[in-house]
């Protein structure tokens, strides 16, 4: 058992089945280096740390001696350099990735450090290290195989290295902490000091990784490399704190209203403003201003006067968007993403039926660092660096917006002030920086978006509905289950080839209602239909943390408790009745309801509630204890959260990220939303976009369980579609009304 936050069980099971990896996704290389033993691709150039530092230092600069090796580089002094390329946002995934190379490279874990190589070096090595992604919970799931066959490749030949000199079988070798060990002499040397013959070495065909029952820092509870006494005392550079030699300031204002246009703008107040250096036009839709610091270049945008065309999108408002997903809940266009039996006919036959109507609202990302980058262009090369979960995503929109050849274009991650997926696919920040930068060539210049920028030209979470409809025979079985969501889709924005392959639908939207998959039901019924009326709107959706998983856990779960009730049976009894083919599923629920003594009495004027779900892999659980004064003030008392990743890399970054989960769950049910009038986002700041606050929140009591099996799935976003749920149902036990619309401060409810 591990105890970092409150409480956590560990339970280990069989390996998963070995992955075959294909050679763009592993390769490993090996030269004589007067540094030492390098794993990993051809890499002369790497990417610049010292700018993530706020030095400025370009990433073209080659090292003095060029080395080999994205995964791992084994120095003569035994330090271990482990190449990242997923982006750190506070999850963990640096420490984690870090984790599982040691693990299989058995070296000194006190001497493991990170760096990133950059995205134009990849684009130059035809994409070597694979997806720069960092979104969907995946940062360490879909990397584990590559990365821990790099550190278990790495092992074998310092292992191969050490008894070529000694004379003897690589077999009677072992490794660990950075020492190589002949076991029957008991001879002793060092990984750096064989690194170099080591790297002369041919590379295993045969790469075996350990049995999980094997791992001694996999599942271990590390503290993290990329450090945590910085970002708490103030001293991290983030994006927002890069200085760079002559750098300038900017701020930006676009369109208002989503589609909308600059039809003129005077800028001669702000051009005499002190520090003003000058008044840009930024596409054909916003409008910037240059200046020697942030303040400045606010003051001088809030002096000029802009006149907007908004188009045809002026006149949308929340209630005319929600009127065009009300009709979708009865239309015939309607895309299935998961049916079985007849539904339509069992709801017919019905002795009895119940339905229940949702709304969940858009939800801005609000990262506590708004969007921000740096760029610096002139004709001979654009370099930008970007807060980005997608260093690749962020170089397309450089080459894009520069109007240069890739090869003279790069990007320098810098660490993010929160992501939440705002910083991934989207890259209008990235745009923006460029366009500006443009305007004053070789100068670099700092986009920074003000709060009121950030609030309302998001990629939002998308606005939805959707109407539960049940069938129930003579002897309160569920006969069918009709699930008819509305609402807007992502994909259809941010990437229609998708939809179009999919002849129209948005697979995204089903996420956690799929048939199977790693976003797949965890209920059976004998007739199911769950359908999609696809209603976009103007308002630029989003993948927000958790995504769509989040409203259709409240849609499901609440609605089983609504099933169970009028079927007579207890909540979790009547779950487990239609679970019987899902045991990890089983699991979590059992295990939050011990957890939480569902069994057992209360105190008094204390209410239950629980959820689970399936999403990105994971099984997930939570089950909450509450009251209700004043028939509309919340006390939660407790959560107990049950997740099974199917195997934990670091349990005490697991236990954060379930509780940080929770505060993203808690404060989208009972104060965020975000609303259109004119066409325009009405929130400007965190006065009317609020989230709870530390007082308000409850305690949480992780529990880990590891399922094992083949998938690995993610952390950082399932937890959060089961906090909604929980709550929503131990209210409702506590003062009898079903509350289906969110945020809660609607109906009048506010947390304590």
């Amino acid at each position: 058992m591990t105890k970092n936050t409150t409480s956590s069980k560990t339970t280990f099971t069989a390996a998963p089945d070995a992955l075959d990896l294909s050679r763009r996704h592993f390769v490993v290389g090996a030269s004589a280096l007067g540094a030492g033993l390098a794993i990993g691709f051809d890499l002369s150039l790497m990417s610049a740390a010292n700018a993530a530092e706020g030095s400025g230092t370009s990433a073209m600069t080659p090292l003095t001696t060029p080395e080999i090796g994205v995964w791992v580089v084994v120095q003569p002094n035994d330090d271990v350099t482990v190449r990242i390329v997923r982006s750190e946002m506070g999850q963990g995934t640096i420490t984690g990735l870090a984790q599982m190379v040691a693990e299989e490279l058995q070296c000194d874990w006190k001497k493991v450090g990170y760096d990133y190589p950059s995205p134009g070096e990849s684009l130059k090595r035809k994409q070597a290290w694979g997806s720069y992604s960092t979104g969907g919970s995946r940062g360490i799931r879909t990397s584990e195989q590559y990365v821990r066959k790099g550190g278990a490749a790495a092992r074998m030949m310092l292992i191969q290295a050490a008894a070529n000199q000694w004379g003897v079988p690589a077999s009677e070798c072992v490794a660990k902490d950075s020492v190589i060990t002949h076991t029957p002499s008991g001879r002793k040397t060092t990984f750096g000091k064989v690194s170099v013959a080591a790297s002369q070495l041919e590379v295993p065909k045969e790469i075996a990784l350990k049995d999980p029952k094997e791992w001694t820092l996999i599942g271990k509870s590390v503290n993290r490399i990329d450090g945590t006494s910085d970002k708490v005392t103030g001293k991290q550079i983030y994006a927002i704190d890069l200085k760079l030699p002559g750098m300038l300031v900017a701020t930006i204002h676009e369109s208002p209203v989503f589609g909308g246009k600059v039809k003129s703008y005077d800028a001669a107040k702000a051009s005499s403003m002190k520090g003003v250096k000058k008044v840009v036009q930024v596409g054909d839709s916003a409008v910037a201003v240059i200046a020697d610091t942030f303040w400045q270049a606010k003051m001088g945008l809030d002096a000029v006067k802009v006149n907007w065309d908004n188009g045809a999108n002026g006149d949308v408002s929340s209630a005319s968007i929600k009127k065009a997903m009300v009709e979708g809940l009865t239309a015939n266009d309607a895309f299935v993403g998961n049916s079985n039996g007849n539904a339509k006919e069992a709801l017919a036959k019905a002795s009895k039926t119940i339905e229940a109507t949702y709304f969940y609202p858009f939800l801005n990302h609000a990262t506590l660092e708004p969007q921000t980058a740096t760029a610096k262009w002139t004709a001979e090369g654009c370099e930008a660096w970007v807060p980005t979960q997608d260093a690749e995503a962020s170089l397309a929109a450089v080459i894009a917006a520069s109007g240069l050849p890739a090869e003279k274009c790069n990007v320098y991650k810098v660490n993010l002030g929160g992501g939440f997926g705002r910083r991934g696919a989207f890259q209008d920040y990235t745009t923006q920086a460029v366009n500006i930068a443009k305007q004053m060539p070789g100068t670099p210049i700092k986009l920074i978006w003000t709060r009121e920028e950030d609030m309302t030209q998001g990629r939002y979470h998308p606005v939805g509905m959707c109407k539960m409809t049940a069938s129930i025979d003579d002897q309160k079985n569920i006969t069918g289950l009709n699930m008819r969501l509305s609402g807007q889709s992502i994909l259809a924005a941010v990437r229609p080839a998708v939809v179009a392959a999919n002849k129209g639908k948005d697979p995204v939207a089903f996420q956690g209602l799929d048939e199977k998959g790693e976003h797949g039901i965890t209920y059976s019924f004998p007739n199911l239909m769950i359908d999609h009326a696809m209603r976009n709107t103007h308002v630029p959706p989003g993948f927000w943390r958790g995504v769509n998983v989040n409203q259709n856990a409240i849609f499901l779960e609440t609605f089983m408790d609504e099933m169970a009730e009028a079927t007579g049976m207890d909540a979790v009894e009547f779950r487990r009745k239609h679970m019987e083919n899902y045991p990890r599923a089983v699991a979590v629920l059992n295990a939050v309801a011990d957890g939480i003594g569902w069994t057992k009495p209360a105190k008094p004027g204390v209410f239950r509630g629980l959820a689970q779900m399936r999403s990105f892999g994971s099984y997930v659980a939570a089950a909450c204890e509450l009251s209700v004064t004043n028939g509309n003030e919340v006390k939660i008392h407790r959560i107990v959260a049950a997740t099974d990743p199917g195997y934990v890399v670091n349990p005490a970054q697991v236990e954060r990220q379930v509780s940080g989960s929770f505060v993203f769950g808690l404060s989208a049910l009972f104060e965020e939303e975000i609303t259109i009038d004119k066409g325009a986002v009405v929130q400007k700041n965190f006065d009317t976009f609020n989230s709870i606050r530390l007082y308000q929140m409850p305690t949480v009591e992780t529990i880990i369980i590891q399922g094992g099996g083949k998938e690995w799935g993610g952390v950082g976003e399932p937890t959060i579609a089961v906090a909604a749920p929980a709550v929503l149902n131990a209210i409702y036990r506590a003062t009898g009304k079903r509350l289906r619309d969110v945020p809660l401060k609607n109906s009048g409810m506010k947390l304590v």
